[in-house]
């Protein structure tokens, strides 16, 4: 019945801008409009015998033949959207209006080309979900794990990863990269330097055949690739701060359309990236102390009320160690603040050599430090480390030219023994401390 297919198709519906098939039952193209030029980029003639199926982009065919089968089967359809490979190799979006005539045996179906909706929906979309996972992210890594995500929503990607500038040398690191399967592949970082190095000097999206899968000639020509890395810069208003890297799937590219959603969603990203990074920065200015890079007196209260309540349950003791150098005013006073400065940071990494692992070292605040130790099994288990703070704390250090020496004293407190929760534990070692300064001040040199 398929020379009945002019008799389906009226003279004018070459007027029509969608355009108009006619399938066999076998799923061959018996006849089309004129729009499908305009539309898939093939002439009619092209078209006429080919399997329908062989246009359809690979990731939506199976579900195109389902839905095929429904029409088939006397149910018409009206809105069923799908992806098609135009002649130039570009992706459109399609959607379907089809019906089955049973009388001749063909499928009669109305494309409509709504590849301009798609990719604004794409947009939005993508920038909402880059806006949510900036919101809800806890740190980079949360981050670019969503990013990934987003992305392989909106194009197919082998690789992903990311590269980020250092803001103070200005190297490219890449704290994130996953293969299709989530797994972390060996990144060919001499390649993904350059290329995106290529990519931020240019400020575009570059597109580079992958030189790993080619002979030296092939990739001096760019000839005969099968796999693409596409480079897109992440750029905030302060300047390019990383980029995107992406590598195709066997035997595909990255189109043009591909390049230019993702060059705007990479600007969300961007703009996400620095965010976190502020939020991040601004989180460890709260907790950390800026000159030693210890934790500082809130996240010291914070850690021993986490101990606290881990000896609580296990029926352990933890001690405090409050720890004053009694000597720095002088330095200040003699050497300035420089040399002090370079002193405490000296200091502090003493005492953090000097105890385990899993205790806290922090900076209370001006020459005043605190040491937690968990876990303690007798008195003299945080005797012995005061001893060993004491002892590091003598050893001179030379700083800006000069040899200072220091001397540190040094009070404890014990859970459950001097209270039980922070601000008493630290109140007693203070009290601690002092009895001891005082006990040296007044001891003969």
């Amino acid at each position: 019945m398929e020379t009945n297919a002019r008799e389906l198709l009226p003279p004018f519906v070459d007027l029509l801008l969608d355009a108009v098939f006619v399938v066999g039952i076998q799923g061959h193209i018996v006849d089309v409009s004129a729009a499908c030029e305009s539309i898939f980029g093939y002439r009619p003639d092209e078209l006429i015998g080919q399997k329908m199926i062989d246009f359809i982009a690979p990731e939506d065919r199976a579900r195109t033949v389902e839905e095929a089968r429904h029409v088939m089967a006397g149910r018409p359809r009206i809105g069923f959207e799908n992806r098609y490979i135009r002649k130039d190799g570009r992706r459109v979006h399609i959607m379907w209006s089809a019906r089955w005539s049973e009388k001749d045996q063909l499928r009669v179906g109305v494309a409509r080309d709504i590849t301009e909706r798609k990719q604004a929906e794409n947009r939005q979309a993508a920038t909402y979900a880059v806006s949510e996972a900036a919101h809800h992210a806890t740190d980079l890594a949360a981050l670019f794990q969503e990013v990934h995500q987003i992305i392989s929503n909106l194009v197919p990607v082998a690789r992903f990863a990311v590269a980020i500038c250092d803001p103070k040398t200005n190297e490219l690191r890449f704290p994130f990269h996953l293969d299709v399967h989530g797994h972390p592949p060996a990144m060919q970082e001499a390649l993904a330097r350059r290329y995106c190095a290529e990519a931020i000097a240019s400020g575009l999206p570059t597109l580079r055949p992958d030189e790993a899968t080619m002979s030296p000639t092939e990739a001096a020509r760019a000839t005969n690739a099968t796999e693409f890395w596409l480079t897109v810069p992440l750029i905030t208003q302060k300047g390019a701060i990383g980029a995107l890297i992406l590598k195709s799937l066997a035997g595909t590219t990255y189109l043009d359309t591909d390049q230019e959603l993702l060059y705007f969603v990479s600007a969300q990203v961007a703009t996400a990236i620095e965010g976190t990074q502020l939020r991040a920065e601004l989180l460890r200015s709260a907790r950390y102390d800026d000159l030693t890079g210890m934790p500082n007196r809130r996240l010291f209260h914070e850690r021993i009320e986490a101990t606290l309540a881990r000896c609580r349950r296990k029926q352990c003791r933890a001690a405090v160690l409050f720890v004053d150098l009694d000597n720095f005013k002088q330095v200040n006073d003699s050497f300035g603040h420089a040399t002090g400065d370079l002193l405490l940071q000296e200091i502090a990494m003493r005492l953090v050599r000097n105890v385990r692992a899993n205790d806290t070292v922090a900076r209370l605040g001006g020459d005043e430090f605190a040491v937690l130790i968990e876990d303690v099994h007798a008195h003299d288990d945080a005797l012995v480390v005061a001893s060993n703070i004491r002892k590091a704390v003598s050893e001179p250090v030379s700083a800006e030219g000069f040899l200072l020496r220091e001397r540190a004293s040094i009070g404890i407190a014990f859970y459950p023994d001097h209270g039980a929760d922070a601000g008493q534990l630290l109140k007693h070692a203070d009290e601690a401390m002092y009895l001891e300064k005082r006990a040296t001040a007044r001891a003969p040199e």
